[in-house]
């Protein structure tokens, strides 16, 4: 289990940078002015990346934790905290 958590944890720093990468991509290329949809408005898309931005760094943070191994040994009892 524990290899299994480590695995989720790489997995996670390799998507979470590059869920941001697609998201500005994909707001360069569709950010329009002549554009009548609401995937042209760049409002919609600053406020999509200013909400994913930090969950994607929350998921690199704990990719970096799992991958290192933190959660290997979880607290069973409040005493071993």
């Amino acid at each position: 289990m524990n290899a299994f958590k480590r695995y989720f944890g790489l997995l996670f720093l390799i998507i979470a940078p590059f869920v941001i990468y697609e998201l500005i991509n994909g707001a360069i290329t569709n950010i329009d002015s002549a554009g009548k949809k609401d995937i042209n408005n760049p409002v919609i898309w600053i406020i999509i990346i200013a909400i994913f931005t930090p969950i994607a760094i929350g998921l690199v943070i704990f990719g970096w934790y799992a991958f290192r191994g933190e959660y290997d040994h979880l607290p069973e009892k409040s005493k071993e905290l």
